[in-house]
């Protein structure tokens, strides 16, 4: 697979607290630039890059992020009001004390209200692999599954750890086929895309790759 083609399902990423407005437009710089999947990206700054990409890269933004523990009526306005600023996909962040407290019901009602809230438009949700236990994981591959989302995802990067092979192994076992799987976190060359790609993911979350090109060409 050769580097562009695994751009193209690369969700370009710059979560930091510090971002500023300048690096939110060379994000979007170098993914229209590098033709990757979408740019994920801060929800206060969609607005802003919606009408600065003009349709020229997909928009992502955060949800409950990176705790998941929100409310659920407040997940659902972030995720309409994303929506209504020109996010094109939106990545939530479950409730991982309802996970724990086995409240698989609450979880499963809570992506299927926030994907009613985003319509036509993708929802990935992220499980925060790194803080279940296999048992929840697979029991979550079920959940999501059955919600009406768009994508299962490994990892916020900001839980204390990242995508594994093992996970998304897991993953495309445990999940319906309709379900796509994101994996994000740590992921740090091209070979470790490569990687997650041949395991079953579909898109991958990471900041680093576009900067490897960056510096090819330069």
């Amino acid at each position: 697979m050769d580097k562009r083609e695994i751009l193209s399902h690369v969700d370009h990423t710059l979560l930091a607290v510090t971002s500023t407005r300048e690096d939110i437009m060379r994000i979007c710089d170098e993914g229209i630039k590098y033709g990757t999947a979408s740019v994920c990206i801060p929800a206060s700054y969609v607005k802003a890059a919606a009408e600065y990409a003009r349709g020229r890269v997909k928009i992502c933004t955060v949800i409950g992020f990176p705790n998941g523990y929100d409310t659920t009526e407040a997940k659902v306005f972030m995720a309409k009001d994303a929506i209504e600023k020109g996010a094109d996909e939106v990545d939530m962040v479950i409730n991982l004390g309802m996970v724990k407290d086995g409240l698989y019901g609450a979880v499963g009602d809570e992506i299927g209200r926030v994907k009613n809230a985003c319509g036509e438009k993708v929802l990935k949700v992220i499980i925060e692999c790194c803080r279940l236990t296999d048992e929840e994981k697979i029991n979550m591959c079920r959940v999501v599954s059955e919600s009406g989302a768009d994508y299962i995802k490994t990892s916020t990067g900001f839980g204390g750890g990242g995508a594994t092979e093992h996970d998304v192994a897991l993953m495309a076992k445990m999940c319906a086929p309709h379900l796509k799987i994101k994996a994000a976190g740590g992921i740090r060359s091209f070979e470790d895309a490569e990687k997650f790609l041949a395991l079953g993911a579909d898109r991958l979350g990471t900041s680093a790759l576009v900067g490897l090109m960056e510096k090819e060409n330069n």
